[in-house]
């Protein structure tokens, strides 16, 4: 059997529960035709970069799969007739990715609570409505240089 990532967008407006029962109802046509899922991930409901079939957001999903190409077909046959699913992809890999996808580790590096290191390095909180903050005195020769010229 053949070893696949496939990663599939649902509706925005569905439930969580009901993108777990999508994936629920994929994962018995694989399993029906002799192939397994090795693993499913739920990524969570994220931002397009463009509108596909008039949604903006959608929940993502991804299962890696171990099946003969019949099941493939059939789940693919079946994903493009469901409204809910808006797109899918599949890809044939040689060796499946152990561990959490790489989306699962970032959303586990962004948990750990390093946001404030983000873009306020070296600055202090931001000052009040209507107070400015003093500035730095010039240096002495780039003043004298200025004035020359």
């Amino acid at each position: 059997m053949a070893l696949y990532e496939h990663i599939y967008l649902a509706r925005q407006d569905i439930s969580a529960q009901q993108a777990d029962a999508l994936t629920a109802r994929f994962k018995t046509v694989i399993e029906s035709f002799g192939g397994k899922v090795e693993k499913e991930e739920y990524w969570g409901v994220k931002s397009l970069a463009y509108r596909i079939k008039k949604n903006r957001k959608a929940h993502f999903s991804l299962l890696n799969i171990d099946a003969p190409p019949a099941a493939l077909a059939e789940m693919e046959r079946q994903m493009g007739i469901n409204e809910d699913v808006i797109r899918f992809m599949t890809v044939r890999v040689e060796a499946l990715e152990p561990g959490p996808s790489a989306m699962m580790r970032k959303r586990d590096d962004d948990d750990r609570g390093d946001r404030h290191d983000r873009g306020d390095r070296g600055r202090g909180p931001r000052p009040e409505r209507g107070e400015r903050t003093p500035r730095r005195p010039r240096d002495e020769t780039a003043a004298s240089e200025e004035a020359s010229v």
